[in-house]
């Protein structure tokens, strides 16, 4: 890496996840519009049953992005050999998931019959969540394979599978929520359904992209993100040694920021499920709605945060410590540009953004509406902690600096957001404004800590790969 990689770099390997993470939110998106004409029931069942669903996948799909920071710090030491195998051992994680999950799928119900919902809610939601469980394996195995492919400067493969899973999605919503071209209308399990098919649709174009990286040597080291190696790069003709030495230091660092991703979504979900959950289903259709665009917003931001940790796992691994503040920086400044603009429309025009999900001649429809408004307005206040969080921590996730901003998310989670979101609704009856407020206050918390600890350099003494690539 002979300088610093500028902002051609940066958006070159950022658009490709760009438009993969916004082809997921798109997903998310159309399955709550389209279930949005059967009811408010069957929209907070879909919508928080597609997040709760998405809070078990979390944990192993937060794994899985160590996959990407070590393929593009062997990748910086130009060492394809090496790296292929944490493809390998990606996959091995989707089907220990997979089985985990599975074995899960009777307890759902069970444990939403703790939660505040109304009891029509709560069945379709077990239904729903049951169906989409049955995807674990593939959805982590893509994910692990697009990272792997991402930590090598190939951030293509993501935004195929992506657009793929997509195109899919939305096709068989149509089929299935509302019995088109002669299928069973199966409503909010044809949502379910829907999802499942796009997953292994996806997966399907990850490991066709990963056979033909093998057989046909197709790693191309145009491709390895700008990287001067130090070593000369060669195309990989075998995985290698697979070992559970290898597999074990992996999980090692890869652990903590799945925990990370899984105990912060769970104290979201307890904010929906017993918090928000208790102030009725208006309440968590709204924020649901909520939560849906700003998942379309946030993507693009977090694909940005992503190309910046390609771009610093490559620097530390060819040895540029000293490139990385500047990434960092650089990739800072391009999301924060964009969350900006999202957050002005959301204070400008909040109403117009939410009555997508609205439904002609049903009250409670405008209900909806008008509090989604509301509270998708407060949620721009957000929007540049937002960047400044997936920057920073996507930067020092790249470096293995994942235990300690596993410590920082979860207590500042468990200890500040939850309970004042208790307090303001439950004490201070403040309903479901005061309660959004409190995730502002939990972000500027958040985002403050992320950059301090940037800013001590800790994450330069870290060796991930066991190479002596500390500096």
């Amino acid at each position: 890496m002979s300088s610093v990689p500028g902002l051609r770099a940066l958006i070159t390997l950022a658009w490709p996840i760009v438009l993969a993470r916004s082809a997921q939110s798109v997903i998310s998106f159309s399955d709550a519009a389209m279930v949005a004409p059967l009811g408010d029931d069957a929209l907070a069942a879909a919508t928080t049953g597609a997040m709760n669903s998405l809070g078990i996948l979390v944990l192993p799909m937060g794994i899985t992005f160590i996959v990407q920071s070590y393929a593009a710090q062997l990748a910086g030491q130009g060492d394809l050999a090496s790296a292929r195998r944490y493809a390998w051992y990606g996959l091995w994680l989707a089907g220990l998931a997979m089985v985990a999950t599975i074995v899960a799928i009777p307890t759902i119900e069970p444990l939403l019959s703790l939660t505040g919902h109304a009891p029509a809610v709560r069945e379709v939601m077990a239904e729903y969540m049951a169906i989409r469980m049955l995807s674990t394996g593939v959805v982590v195995g893509t994910e692990a394979l697009g990272n792997w492919f991402a930590g090598l400067g190939d951030t293509r493969v993501s935004m195929r599978a992506s657009l793929v899973a997509m195109v899919v999605n939305i096709a068989l919503n149509w089929v299935l929520i509302y019995g088109n071209l002669g299928a069973p209308a199966l409503g909010v399990q044809g949502a379910a359904w829907a999802s499942v098919f796009a997953s292994v649709a996806g997966f399907a174009v990850c490991c066709h992209a990963f056979w033909r990286a093998r057989d046909q040597q197709a790693i191309d080291p145009a491709n390895l993100g700008h990287v001067e190696h130090p070593v000369p790069v060669l195309p990989d003709t075998s995985d290698g040694r697979l070992n559970a030495r290898e597999f074990s230091r992996m999980m090692r660092f890869g652990l903590p920021n799945g925990m990370n991703w899984f105990l912060e979504f769970a104290a979201f979900l307890i904010f929906i499920n017993l918090v928000v959950a208790e102030l009725g289903t208006v309440a968590v259709a709204a924020l649901m709605a909520v939560v849906a665009v700003n998942s379309v917003s946030f993507m693009p931001a977090f694909g940005l945060g992503s190309a910046g940790a390609v771009l610093v796992g490559q620097a530390i691994g060819a040895g540029r410590h000293d490139y990385v503040p500047r990434i960092v920086l650089r990739t800072f400044a391009v999301a924060a540009a964009w969350q900006g603009v999202v957050g002005l429309l959301y204070f400008a025009i909040p109403v117009p953004l939410m009555t997508i999900f609205a439904r002609d001649e049903v009250a409670s429809s405008g209900d909806v509406v008008v509090l989604g408004a509301q509270l998708l307005a407060i949620s721009a206040v957000w929007q540049l902690l937002d960047a400044t969080v997936i920057t920073v921590n996507e930067a020092l996730r790249a470096a293995g600096d994942t235990a300690w901003p596993l410590v920082l998310r979860i207590s500042l989670a468990w200890v500040i957001w939850l309970p004042l979101a208790w307090l303001t609704v439950f004490t201070w009856e403040g309903g479901a404004a005061a309660a959004t407020w409190s995730m502002v206050v939990y972000m500027v918390f958040l985002a403050v800590a992320m950059v301090l600890r940037f800013r001590t350099g800790a994450w330069r003494r870290i060796d991930l790969t066991g190479r002596g690539t500390a500096g």
